[in-house]
């Protein structure tokens, strides 16, 4: 998320709020907000949201994700509010509202529906 220069904004108890600003480096060709970048901070606002209700000795891991790409997207930034539509004890169910935020005011452009599985939290090795 670094990468995209992504900044949480808010989290509450089965929610996320991140947004990604505008930069070149995150467009395609017709300057609008790419879709990976879309997809991925879609993503990580779900996720978010489903470990603020994980237990503490798990993780969160995305199993799939879908996206509807509603209009495109361009503005000054991308805000993704995500949120936990179910959680059961083994997988979570969640979505995030993609909007691209602009002089025009806001304008959803997608929406992200995906399923996330609790795991073990494991100790990392450096690479």
């Amino acid at each position: 998320m670094r990468l995209l220069g992504a900044r949480v904004l808010e989290v509450g108890e089965g929610s996320c709020t991140i947004e990604v600003p505008f930069s070149d480096e995150v467009t395609q060709q017709e300057r609008y907000f790419h879709g990976a970048v879309i997809g991925a901070v879609g993503d990580n606002a779900g996720g978010y949201a489903a470990l603020t209700l994980a237990p503490p000795d798990r993780e969160v891991l995305t199993v799939e994700y879908k996206v509807n790409f509603l209009a495109p997207a361009f503005g000054e930034k991308l805000v993704a509010r995500g949120e936990v539509v179910t959680a059961g004890r083994r997988l979570f169910v969640c979505k995030a509202d993609v909007s691209a935020v602009g002089g025009n005011g806001e304008r959803i452009c997608a929406t992200v529906l995906q399923t996330v599985s609790l795991s073990p939290i494991t100790a990392r090795t450096s690479r």
